[in-house]
């Protein structure tokens, strides 16, 4: 009976086989011609992906857009796709025909985050907590943070004193984390926050792995310590409902808010966004402060002025005996100027996703 079985699917598979070639030239026959990209779109099913995870991501993109041009199509994470290089396809689809695309991520990054993020949905709902996000990072919030960043600040400088090389990207990536903790759930227990940290960084090392959820792979371990933070996450819900503690912070905003129809937040949906909050504004933030200590080193002149500057403020604080406060951060033009020149001229994102909500034409 076996024996006919694998027979049977074998017959299957061969006509399958043989016959797929005609299948494909028949629908050929009644479909519009569309006029893609160059490029490849790599082996079925998997597409370009082994490509992509077998060597830096800089080089299979930069290869590609060598061979091919700014524009090409690949299949990378399960979707066919194409990739657009220059500043005026980025403009395009960002700014000028926004409406024409939708966010979206591969669906191993979705699952990664939490399908509940605010930037996985559209509509009412992305609107909701979007000013939720945007009233916990409110002046008023961030007034009453300035002598904690700085207390995180001194004590990341700290870590750095025993003068070995370190990756400023990685050391920037920490101070970020911790100070979005901080905004996220305030002064959080010790015992939470390195709960969170650890299981965050078992996250952030499978996010741009593989996406193979075999055990042992770090795609896999990755999936297993984004359940431990979503249960992490509930546990200090619970706690802060029994406590009933009215933190103006965004797990609160989001604890207490309501939509229009009066529903409040399941606590994965909470979970889901705190994650998502917190992997947008790290490496963007990261990203950010590396640029700026990068073109401070290499303008040594300009160093040395927004040094003047800073050592104004030290000096008014008897010397850093008392904390930073709101209204110094107001009050220091040419560092607000360097970041500002340094938002224009650095790219803090190496690229993004979009989905076509219709067929669009772009060049030809």
């Amino acid at each position: 009976m076996e024996t006919i079985s694998i027979v049977i699917y074998i017959c299957i598979f061969l006509s399958t086989l043989f016959s797929y070639p005609l299948i494909k030239k028949q629908k050929k026959k009644h479909e519009p011609l569309v006029k893609l990209p160059p490029g490849s779109m790599g082996w079925p099913l998997i597409g370009e992906t082994l490509q992509l995870y077998s060597q830096d991501p800089k080089v299979f993109f930069t290869d590609k857009q060598k061979r091919y041009g700014e524009i090409f199509k690949s299949h990378i994470l399960g979707c066919p796709c194409v990739m657009l290089a220059s500043p005026e396809a980025a403009r395009f689809v960002l700014v000028t025909h926004a409406h024409l695309f939708k966010p979206t991520y591969p669906k191993s990054k979705e699952k990664m985050i939490g399908p509940s993020a605010l930037f996985f949905h559209q509509g009412s709902y992305h609107s909701h907590l979007r000013k939720l996000v945007q009233s916990s990072l409110s002046p008023e919030t961030i007034r009453k943070l300035v002598p904690d960043i700085e207390a995180i600040a001194i004590s990341a400088l700290d870590s750095l004193a025993s003068g070995q090389v370190v990756n400023s990207f990685h050391e920037m990536k920490k101070f970020s984390f911790d100070v979005g903790i901080l905004s996220i759930f305030g002064r959080l227990d010790d015992k939470y926050r390195e709960k969170l940290k650890e299981n965050y960084c078992i996250v952030d090392k499978g996010y741009n792995s593989f996406p193979t959820n075999f055990p042992g792979t770090p795609y896999a371990k990755a999936l297993e310590a984004r359940k431990r933070l979503g249960d992490i996450v509930s546990e200090i819900i619970c706690e802060r409902e029994e406590k009933k503690l009215p933190d103006k912070d965004l797990l609160g905003y989001l604890m207490n808010s309501k939509d229009e129809r009066g529903q409040v937040l399941t606590k994965d949906q909470i979970a889901d966004n705190i994650i998502g909050v917190l992997f947008a504004a790290q490496d963007t933030t990261a990203s950010l402060l590396t640029w700026i200590l990068k073109y401070l080193h290499d303008d040594r002149k300009l160093l040395e002025a927004v040094k003047t500057e800073q050592k104004a403020t030290y000096e008014v604080n008897d010397g850093g005996k008392r904390p930073l406060t709101w209204s110094q951060t107001r009050n220091m033009p040419l560092t607000y100027r360097v970041i500002q020149e340094c938002f224009r001229m650095a790219s803090i994102i190496s690229f993004t996703f979009r989905e076509a909500v219709v067929d669009v034409e772009y060049m030809g």
